[in-house]
């Protein structure tokens, strides 16, 4: 449970910034609305995954994945 909050709080800021960066490239509105579904779906799915499937050191090792690739990606910016 805990996992999946801490993938949730880290997540939401990554597709915001993904959205950023699919306006810096396309400047178009329907991309930067179709990066941010996707991206969103993709987290809750593996929210979902997450709670009712995967074992707990896979659930973590993805907690701290995403954690360090919005790390990457706000540095990178």
């Amino acid at each position: 449970m805990v996992a999946t909050v801490l993938l949730a709080a880290a997540g939401l800021p990554l597709v915001l910034v993904l959205m950023a960066k699919a306006r810096d490239r396309t400047d178009s509105s329907a991309t930067v609305a179709i990066t941010g579904a996707v991206a969103f779906v993709v987290l809750l799915l593996l929210g979902v995954v997450m709670l009712t499937v995967l074992p707990a050191v896979l659930t973590w090792a993805i907690v701290g994945l995403v954690a360090a690739a919005l790390g990457v990606m706000m540095l990178a910016s």
